[in-house]
């Protein structure tokens, strides 16, 4: 599972992100001010850094700084009370991959982490393979045993996440939040009508799944 390093002055605020991305299942780690956190940033070399704006020693703005100047690439989550666009923007300009102002709702927080990830997952892996079928994500392109199949740009979306996440348990609101993103309109029912159309596409036999198994009451689960 993921690497987190949260980097939050807060002391209840740190121990409520820390339980509940330790509840996701990630590995954390936490820092409690600037010049702990960018230590640890690179030492423990993290997978994301849940970032704080306002901390003693070194803000959040010249941690990030310093990261993107020793050119690590780590993804940053900057977490701030302000709103004003300008602080969005120099957080994004000093190499923030997102913005979160408080107070926010913390599965909005953990969906969009999890995005971010993705994305990063998304430029290291170029392609995925199961049974005879082949997920080319740099061409977005699928085959099985060896002939291209279509599928729709959403099919190809919601493939690419069950690759990526192979193994776990997906709830039906991850899967809306993660594929079709917060805002879109879209229904339990919608995903799993998609869910049946992309099993004709890739199982051997849709009517007894070896891909995609449905956990009842609950979301999908995607096997090799």
């Amino acid at each position: 599972m993921s690497k987190v390093l949260i980097i939050e002055d807060d002391p209840a605020m740190l121990r409520g992100l820390k339980d509940n991305f330790e509840f996701e299942g990630y590995t954390v780690r936490t820092a409690s001010n600037g010049a702990k956190g960018l230590d640890m940033a690179f030492s423990w070399n993290p997978d994301l850094i849940l970032l704080d704006v306002m901390l003693p020693e070194v803000n959040g703005y010249e941690i990030c700084r310093n990261l993107r100047q020793e050119k690590c690439q780590t993804p940053v989550v900057m977490l701030t009370a302000r709103e004003q666009e300008s602080d969005v923007i120099l957080g994004l300009k000093l190499g923030a991959d997102d913005y979160v102002t408080k107070p926010f709702s913390i599965k909005e927080l953990l969906a969009r982490c999890e995005a971010v990830l993705r994305r990063r997952g998304v430029r290291e892996v170029a392609s995925h393979s199961f049974g005879t079928c082949v997920l080319d994500v740099a061409a977005r392109r699928f085959s099985r045993a060896g002939e291209v199949v279509k599928l729709s740009p959403r099919e190809f979306d919601l493939l690419q996440f069950f690759c990526e996440n192979r193994g776990k348990a997906l709830s039906r609101e991850r899967i809306m939040s993660e594929v079709w993103g917060y805002g879109s309109i879209v229904t339990p029912r919608s995903i799993d009508r998609f869910v049946t159309t992309l099993r004709g596409k890739i199982e051997p036999d849709p009517q007894q799944p070896e891909h995609i198994h449905t956990l009842q009451g609950f979301g999908y689960r995607f096997e090799e």
